[in-house]
Protein backbone atom coordinates (compact mmCIF):
# COMPACT_ATOMS: atom_id res chain seq x y z
CA UNK A 1 0.00 0.00 0.00
CA UNK A 2 1.07 3.62 -0.51
CA UNK A 3 0.41 4.28 2.75
CA UNK A 4 3.00 2.28 4.10
CA UNK A 5 5.60 5.31 4.18
CA UNK A 6 3.77 6.85 7.29
CA UNK A 7 3.66 4.05 9.78
CA UNK A 8 4.84 3.82 12.63
CA UNK A 9 6.58 1.37 14.81
CA UNK A 10 6.17 1.72 18.71
CA UNK A 11 9.60 0.13 20.08
CA UNK A 12 7.61 -1.91 22.55
CA UNK A 13 9.45 -2.81 25.40
CA UNK A 14 7.38 -6.56 25.81
CA UNK A 15 9.88 -9.64 25.39
CA UNK A 16 8.36 -3.65 24.05
CA UNK A 17 20.48 23.61 29.04
CA UNK A 18 19.13 26.50 28.72
CA UNK A 19 19.52 28.67 31.94
CA UNK A 20 16.84 27.50 34.18
CA UNK A 21 15.43 26.67 37.83
CA UNK A 22 17.63 24.25 39.15
CA UNK A 23 15.94 22.41 41.83
CA UNK A 24 18.66 20.87 44.62
CA UNK A 25 17.19 18.40 47.02
CA UNK A 26 15.76 20.64 49.43
CA UNK A 27 14.03 23.01 47.01
CA UNK A 28 12.68 19.96 44.97
CA UNK A 29 10.94 18.67 48.08
CA UNK A 30 9.10 21.47 47.88
CA UNK A 31 7.94 21.29 44.43
CA UNK A 32 4.04 20.67 43.19
CA UNK A 33 2.75 20.12 39.74
CA UNK A 34 2.75 22.76 36.82
CA UNK A 35 -0.66 24.11 35.52
CA UNK A 36 -0.41 21.71 32.44
CA UNK A 37 -3.28 19.01 32.69
CA UNK A 38 -3.06 16.59 35.79
CA UNK A 39 -1.44 13.27 35.17
CA UNK A 40 -2.94 10.13 35.14
CA UNK A 41 -1.93 7.94 38.17
CA UNK A 42 -2.59 4.28 38.74
CA UNK A 43 -2.42 2.10 41.89
CA UNK A 44 -0.19 -0.69 41.44
CA UNK A 45 1.32 -2.74 44.32
CA UNK A 46 0.61 -0.26 47.29
CA UNK A 47 0.70 -3.07 49.99
CA UNK A 48 3.30 -4.68 51.37
CA UNK A 49 1.90 -8.10 50.72
CA UNK A 50 1.57 -7.16 46.63
CA UNK A 51 5.03 -5.66 46.73
CA UNK A 52 6.57 -9.31 47.77
CA UNK A 53 3.89 -11.30 45.75
CA UNK A 54 5.15 -9.16 42.26
CA UNK A 55 9.24 -9.63 43.42
CA UNK A 56 8.78 -13.18 43.90
CA UNK A 57 6.90 -13.45 40.74
CA UNK A 58 10.03 -12.09 38.39
CA UNK A 59 11.87 -15.39 38.83
CA UNK A 60 15.04 -15.14 36.59
CA UNK A 61 13.41 -17.76 34.03
CA UNK A 62 10.55 -15.22 33.69
CA UNK A 63 12.64 -12.72 33.48
CA UNK A 64 14.63 -14.50 30.61
CA UNK A 65 11.70 -15.61 28.59
CA UNK A 66 9.95 -12.41 28.26
CA UNK A 67 9.54 -11.72 24.56
CA UNK A 68 8.80 -8.72 22.51
CA UNK A 69 4.84 -7.78 21.56
CA UNK A 70 3.70 -6.83 17.86
CA UNK A 71 1.20 -4.36 18.57
CA UNK A 72 -0.90 -3.51 15.34
CA UNK A 73 -2.83 -0.32 15.22
CA UNK A 74 -5.45 0.44 12.20
CA UNK A 75 -6.50 3.54 11.15
CA UNK A 76 -9.54 2.83 13.30
CA UNK A 77 -7.91 2.79 16.29
CA UNK A 78 -8.41 -1.23 16.72
CA UNK A 79 -5.62 -2.60 18.11
CA UNK A 80 -4.45 -6.58 17.89
CA UNK A 81 -1.33 -7.92 19.29
CA UNK A 82 0.31 -11.44 19.03
CA UNK A 83 2.94 -12.80 21.29
CA UNK A 84 5.86 -12.01 18.73
CA UNK A 85 9.01 -13.38 18.43
CA UNK A 86 11.09 -9.86 17.92
CA UNK A 87 9.51 -8.65 14.97
CA UNK A 88 9.24 -5.17 14.62
CA UNK A 89 5.84 -3.82 15.69
CA UNK A 90 4.10 -1.41 13.25
CA UNK A 91 1.35 0.91 13.88
CA UNK A 92 -0.95 2.36 11.62
CA UNK A 93 -0.65 6.59 10.37
CA UNK A 94 -3.12 8.96 12.36
CA UNK A 95 -3.60 5.56 14.81
CA UNK A 96 -2.32 7.54 18.02
CA UNK A 97 -0.55 10.09 16.84
CA UNK A 98 -1.87 14.06 17.23
CA UNK A 99 -1.53 16.89 15.82
CA UNK A 100 0.93 18.31 13.01
CA UNK A 101 5.01 17.88 13.14
CA UNK A 102 6.90 20.75 14.25
CA UNK A 103 9.32 22.37 11.25
CA UNK A 104 12.56 22.23 12.11
CA UNK A 105 13.52 25.62 13.79
CA UNK A 106 10.25 25.78 15.69
CA UNK A 107 9.87 26.59 19.14
CA UNK A 108 7.44 24.35 21.60
CA UNK A 109 4.09 26.16 21.84
CA UNK A 110 3.38 28.39 24.93
CA UNK A 111 7.02 26.07 27.18
CA UNK A 112 6.08 26.11 31.18
CA UNK A 113 9.05 27.51 33.09
CA UNK A 114 12.11 25.75 32.19
CA UNK A 115 13.29 23.20 35.18
CA UNK A 116 16.77 21.18 35.29
CA UNK A 117 16.94 18.91 38.30
CA UNK A 118 20.75 18.03 39.16
CA UNK A 119 22.15 14.51 38.90
CA UNK A 120 22.17 12.82 42.03
CA UNK A 121 26.08 11.42 42.35
CA UNK A 122 26.37 7.97 41.04
CA UNK A 123 29.79 5.66 41.66
CA UNK A 124 32.39 7.42 39.38
CA UNK A 125 33.11 6.28 35.95
CA UNK A 126 36.77 4.75 34.31
CA UNK A 127 38.76 6.74 32.50
CA UNK A 128 37.75 5.17 29.04
CA UNK A 129 35.42 6.68 27.10
CA UNK A 130 33.13 5.27 24.20
CA UNK A 131 32.91 6.64 20.65
CA UNK A 132 29.71 8.34 19.60
CA UNK A 133 28.10 7.80 16.21
CA UNK A 134 28.12 10.46 13.89
CA UNK A 135 25.64 13.52 14.17
CA UNK A 136 22.28 14.21 12.56
CA UNK A 137 21.66 17.39 10.96
CA UNK A 138 19.31 19.37 13.42
CA UNK A 139 17.48 20.85 10.65
CA UNK A 140 16.39 17.71 8.63
CA UNK A 141 16.90 14.01 9.80
CA UNK A 142 19.67 12.46 7.99
CA UNK A 143 19.64 10.35 4.86
CA UNK A 144 22.22 7.17 5.22
CA UNK A 145 23.60 5.42 2.74
CA UNK A 146 23.43 1.50 2.99
CA UNK A 147 26.92 1.52 2.92
CA UNK A 148 27.17 4.31 5.76
CA UNK A 149 24.62 2.90 7.70
CA UNK A 150 25.71 0.07 10.08
CA UNK A 151 28.58 3.43 11.37
CA UNK A 152 25.81 5.76 11.87
CA UNK A 153 22.92 3.98 13.28
CA UNK A 154 24.76 0.82 15.13
CA UNK A 155 24.12 0.78 18.72
CA UNK A 156 27.06 -0.61 20.89
CA UNK A 157 27.35 -1.76 24.23
CA UNK A 158 28.43 0.57 26.83
CA UNK A 159 31.80 -0.53 28.83
CA UNK A 160 32.52 2.43 30.51
CA UNK A 161 31.02 2.15 33.02
CA UNK A 162 30.05 5.35 35.41
CA UNK A 163 26.38 6.24 36.76
CA UNK A 164 24.59 5.51 34.08
CA UNK A 165 25.00 1.77 35.00
CA UNK A 166 23.34 1.90 37.60
CA UNK A 167 20.71 4.80 36.87
CA UNK A 168 19.45 2.72 33.81
CA UNK A 169 18.00 -0.27 34.45
CA UNK A 170 15.62 -2.94 32.33
CA UNK A 171 11.50 -2.81 32.99
CA UNK A 172 9.59 -5.97 33.57
CA UNK A 173 5.45 -6.23 33.37
CA UNK A 174 2.42 -8.28 32.29
CA UNK A 175 0.70 -6.56 29.68
CA UNK A 176 -3.05 -9.12 28.97
CA UNK A 177 -0.65 -12.15 30.44
CA UNK A 178 2.15 -11.68 28.90
CA UNK A 179 5.22 -11.28 30.35
CA UNK A 180 7.34 -8.02 29.10
CA UNK A 181 10.16 -5.52 29.37
CA UNK A 182 11.17 -2.06 28.96
CA UNK A 183 13.94 0.30 30.04
CA UNK A 184 13.81 2.98 32.25
CA UNK A 185 15.85 5.58 34.31
CA UNK A 186 16.19 6.53 37.91
CA UNK A 187 16.30 10.30 38.68
CA UNK A 188 16.77 12.67 40.83
CA UNK A 189 13.65 13.56 43.00
CA UNK A 190 11.79 14.59 46.25
CA UNK A 191 11.04 11.27 47.43
CA UNK A 192 14.35 9.47 45.80
CA UNK A 193 11.72 6.58 44.11
CA UNK A 194 11.22 8.18 40.27
CA UNK A 195 11.79 6.24 37.50
CA UNK A 196 11.11 7.72 33.80
CA UNK A 197 10.48 5.08 31.16
CA UNK A 198 7.67 5.76 28.18
CA UNK A 199 3.67 5.86 28.46
CA UNK A 200 3.83 2.43 26.60
CA UNK A 201 6.05 0.85 29.52
CA UNK A 202 2.78 1.61 31.99
CA UNK A 203 -0.26 1.37 30.06
CA UNK A 204 -1.19 0.02 26.87
CA UNK A 205 -3.97 -0.91 24.54
CA UNK A 206 -6.77 0.64 27.57
CA UNK A 207 -5.10 -0.69 30.71
CA UNK A 208 -2.48 -0.49 33.07
CA UNK A 209 0.47 -3.05 33.22
CA UNK A 210 0.42 -5.37 36.66
CA UNK A 211 3.68 -6.76 38.29
CA UNK A 212 5.38 -3.85 37.57
CA UNK A 213 9.26 -3.81 38.44
CA UNK A 214 12.18 -1.61 38.15
CA UNK A 215 16.43 -3.75 37.97
CA UNK A 216 18.65 -1.23 37.73
CA UNK A 217 21.38 -1.96 36.19
CA UNK A 218 20.67 -5.31 35.12
CA UNK A 219 23.64 -7.39 33.20
CA UNK A 220 23.23 -10.70 31.63
CA UNK A 221 20.37 -11.84 34.28
CA UNK A 222 22.14 -10.28 37.22
CA UNK A 223 19.96 -7.82 39.04
CA UNK A 224 23.13 -6.22 40.80
CA UNK A 225 20.91 -3.20 42.98
CA UNK A 226 18.12 -5.62 43.54
CA UNK A 227 14.27 -5.80 42.43
CA UNK A 228 11.99 -2.57 42.53
CA UNK A 229 8.42 -2.97 42.42
CA UNK A 230 6.28 0.35 41.56
CA UNK A 231 3.44 1.46 44.14
CA UNK A 232 1.76 3.84 41.28
CA UNK A 233 2.08 4.15 37.55
CA UNK A 234 2.04 7.81 36.14
CA UNK A 235 1.61 8.75 32.23
CA UNK A 236 0.43 12.23 30.62
CA UNK A 237 -3.65 12.53 30.31
CA UNK A 238 -2.83 12.93 26.41
CA UNK A 239 -1.23 8.91 26.31
CA UNK A 240 -4.12 7.83 28.79
CA UNK A 241 -6.53 9.16 26.97
CA UNK A 242 -5.96 7.69 23.73
CA UNK A 243 -2.35 6.91 23.31
CA UNK A 244 -1.08 10.03 22.13
CA UNK A 245 2.46 9.13 20.49
CA UNK A 246 3.65 12.96 20.44
CA UNK A 247 3.23 12.52 25.01
CA UNK A 248 4.44 8.83 25.31
CA UNK A 249 6.01 9.30 28.99
CA UNK A 250 5.46 7.72 32.21
CA UNK A 251 6.89 7.83 35.75
CA UNK A 252 6.99 4.99 38.15
CA UNK A 253 6.98 5.04 41.79
CA UNK A 254 9.00 2.16 43.73
CA UNK A 255 8.70 1.19 47.12
CA UNK A 256 12.05 1.09 49.32
CA UNK A 257 14.19 -2.05 49.35
CA UNK A 258 15.45 -3.28 52.48
CA UNK A 259 14.65 -0.13 53.89
CA UNK A 260 16.46 2.03 51.56
CA UNK A 261 15.30 4.36 48.79
CA UNK A 262 16.46 3.79 44.80
CA UNK A 263 18.21 7.17 44.77
CA UNK A 264 20.06 6.27 47.84
CA UNK A 265 20.71 2.60 46.27
CA UNK A 266 21.99 3.60 42.72
CA UNK A 267 22.05 7.39 42.26
CA UNK A 268 19.76 9.45 40.06
CA UNK A 269 20.22 11.70 36.93
CA UNK A 270 19.35 15.15 36.21
CA UNK A 271 15.98 15.82 34.65
CA UNK A 272 14.89 19.11 32.65
CA UNK A 273 12.10 20.26 30.85
CA UNK A 274 11.35 22.99 27.79
CA UNK A 275 14.95 22.58 26.43
CA UNK A 276 15.86 23.94 23.11
CA UNK A 277 15.56 21.55 20.28
CA UNK A 278 18.09 19.78 17.99
CA UNK A 279 20.81 19.32 20.77
CA UNK A 280 23.51 16.27 21.19
CA UNK A 281 22.02 13.62 23.02
CA UNK A 282 22.76 10.28 24.27
CA UNK A 283 19.76 7.41 24.10
CA UNK A 284 20.21 3.97 26.42
CA UNK A 285 18.29 0.89 26.70
CA UNK A 286 17.96 -2.57 27.02
CA UNK A 287 16.72 -3.61 23.10
CA UNK A 288 15.67 -6.86 23.34
CA UNK A 289 14.18 -7.74 19.47
CA UNK A 290 17.39 -8.98 17.12
CA UNK A 291 19.76 -8.31 16.71
CA UNK A 292 20.20 -7.61 20.27
CA UNK A 293 18.69 -10.13 23.34
CA UNK A 294 17.87 -7.95 26.17
CA UNK A 295 21.47 -8.92 28.43
CA UNK A 296 23.17 -5.48 27.91
CA UNK A 297 23.17 -1.64 28.15
CA UNK A 298 23.73 -0.25 24.60
CA UNK A 299 23.73 3.09 23.62
CA UNK A 300 24.01 5.66 20.43
CA UNK A 301 24.48 9.25 20.47
CA UNK A 302 24.26 11.99 17.80
CA UNK A 303 22.52 15.30 17.27
CA UNK A 304 18.52 14.99 17.22
CA UNK A 305 16.40 16.48 14.65
CA UNK A 306 12.57 17.31 14.47
CA UNK A 307 10.19 14.62 12.98
CA UNK A 308 8.65 15.90 9.83
CA UNK A 309 6.51 13.20 9.37
CA UNK A 310 3.28 12.85 11.75
CA UNK A 311 4.71 13.88 15.29
CA UNK A 312 6.50 16.57 17.27
CA UNK A 313 8.71 14.29 18.65
CA UNK A 314 12.75 14.41 18.21
CA UNK A 315 14.65 11.77 15.85
CA UNK A 316 17.91 10.32 16.51
CA UNK A 317 19.71 7.91 14.37
CA UNK A 318 19.85 5.07 16.38
CA UNK A 319 18.90 0.74 15.48
CA UNK A 320 18.33 -0.16 19.20
CA UNK A 321 14.91 -2.48 18.76
CA UNK A 322 11.90 -3.93 20.80
CA UNK A 323 12.77 -3.28 24.98
CA UNK A 324 14.55 -0.24 24.28
CA UNK A 325 11.44 1.67 24.91
CA UNK A 326 11.67 3.89 27.98
CA UNK A 327 15.29 3.70 27.65
CA UNK A 328 16.77 7.47 28.86
CA UNK A 329 17.32 10.83 26.27
CA UNK A 330 20.37 12.16 27.96
CA UNK A 331 21.69 16.28 27.47
CA UNK A 332 25.26 17.25 28.47
CA UNK A 333 26.18 13.28 28.90
CA UNK A 334 29.92 13.03 30.51
CA UNK A 335 31.47 9.75 29.22
CA UNK A 336 33.81 10.06 32.48
CA UNK A 337 30.92 10.16 34.86
CA UNK A 338 28.48 7.95 32.92
CA UNK A 339 25.84 11.11 34.11
CA UNK A 340 23.63 13.40 32.08
CA UNK A 341 20.51 15.39 32.09
CA UNK A 342 17.57 13.34 31.08
CA UNK A 343 15.24 15.11 28.53
CA UNK A 344 13.42 12.22 26.55
CA UNK A 345 12.90 8.57 26.26
CA UNK A 346 12.89 5.58 23.33
CA UNK A 347 9.38 5.68 22.09
CA UNK A 348 9.19 4.64 18.35
CA UNK A 349 10.48 4.45 14.87
CA UNK A 350 9.06 4.48 11.47
CA UNK A 351 8.95 1.36 9.66
CA UNK A 352 10.45 2.14 6.51
CA UNK A 353 13.58 4.12 8.43
CA UNK A 354 14.78 1.61 11.20
CA UNK A 355 18.00 3.53 11.59
CA UNK A 356 15.87 6.31 12.83
CA UNK A 357 14.75 6.73 17.37
CA UNK A 358 11.91 8.90 18.55
CA UNK A 359 11.09 10.62 21.54
CA UNK A 360 8.65 12.36 22.83
CA UNK A 361 9.32 16.34 23.56
CA UNK A 362 9.47 17.17 27.15
CA UNK A 363 6.96 19.83 27.97
CA UNK A 364 4.54 20.99 30.39
CA UNK A 365 2.84 17.92 30.98
CA UNK A 366 6.13 15.85 30.98
CA UNK A 367 6.89 18.33 33.81
CA UNK A 368 3.59 17.47 35.36
CA UNK A 369 4.16 13.80 35.57
CA UNK A 370 7.72 14.09 37.22
CA UNK A 371 5.92 16.57 39.85
CA UNK A 372 3.23 14.64 40.61
CA UNK A 373 5.42 10.79 40.90
CA UNK A 374 8.36 12.73 43.28
CA UNK A 375 5.78 13.70 45.54
CA UNK A 376 4.23 10.52 46.00
CA UNK A 377 4.40 8.50 48.90
CA UNK A 378 6.73 5.59 47.81
CA UNK A 379 6.17 3.39 51.16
Amino acid sequence: MQRTVRRLIPVLAISPLAAGILLNASTAEAARPSAAPRPSVHGAADTGKEQRDVKRFWTPAKMAAARPLDLVRSRGGRTTSTAGGGKVTQVAPGAHVAGRAAAADEPPASPAPTQAVPTTPAPPAPSSSPSVSPSASPSAPPSPSRSALAARSGGAPWTAGGAITATEGRVFFTYQGRNASCSGTAVTSANKSVVITAGHCVKLGGAFHTNWVFVPGYNAGNRPHGTWVATSLLTTPQWNASEDMNHDMAAAVVAPLDGRRLVDVVGGQGIAFNQPRGRQMYAFGYPAASPYDGSRLIYCGGRVFNDYLVSTDQGLTCDMTGGSSGGGWFLGFDESTGAGTLNSVNSFKYNFAPYWMFGPYFGAEAQAVYNAAQNQDAA
